[in-house]
């Protein structure tokens, strides 16, 4: 059941029939993290993978409890692929949590930051509704958010640079 994928700093695993677990630590401090994933002049520089070539075309986010979002990808309007939902719970700097409201299917996520002598150690939980919902969402997940939390590598040391 444990199916576990890691690539370098960022593990990716099943840890049931329903729930994602992935685990990264990063060097930065948790305001910075929790910024990355709460101001959407910051969330759009890093979420959209580089190598699907598919920019993030807009990004609302009203990040507080009973905040919703969207956020498209596309290179234009009438081609952009839209995520949405409501954020359930907002904890600053230390817990996110929001719904994916795109599909019937959609996970529940949460995101806990956690500060550890300057690093932060972030761990995304996502629970979805049936197996075969997360069977869907598994594949390419070991290869997305890893993509993903690189470039928020990238996007956090350039942050701390002008700090």
């Amino acid at each position: 059941m444990g199916h576990r994928a890691s690539n370098g700093r960022t593990a990716v695993e099943r840890r049931s029939e329903r729930e994602l677990v992935v685990t990264r630590v990063f060097n930065a401090p948790v305001r910075l993290v929790f910024d990355a994933w709460t101001k959407p002049e910051l969330f759009k520089l890093w979420w959209a993978p580089k190598s699907h070539g598919v920019p993030i075309h807009s990004c609302e986010m009203d990040v507080r409890t009973g905040g919703s979002y969207r956020i498209a990808f596309g290179h234009d309007a009438s081609q952009a692929m839209s995520f949405f939902g409501k954020y359930l719970e907002v904890s600053p700097p230390s817990r996110i949590v929001w719904t994916n409201d795109e599909g019937d299917d959609g996970a529940v996520t949460t995101v806990t930051f956690e500060e550890k002598d300057g690093t932060t150690l972030l761990v995304l939980r996502e629970f979805y509704p049936s197996k075969e919902a997360l069977d869907e969402a598994f594949v390419g997940m070991e290869d997305v958010m890893p993509e993903q939390f690189e470039q928020l590598d990238e996007l956090l040391v350039n942050l701390e640079t002008r700090a």
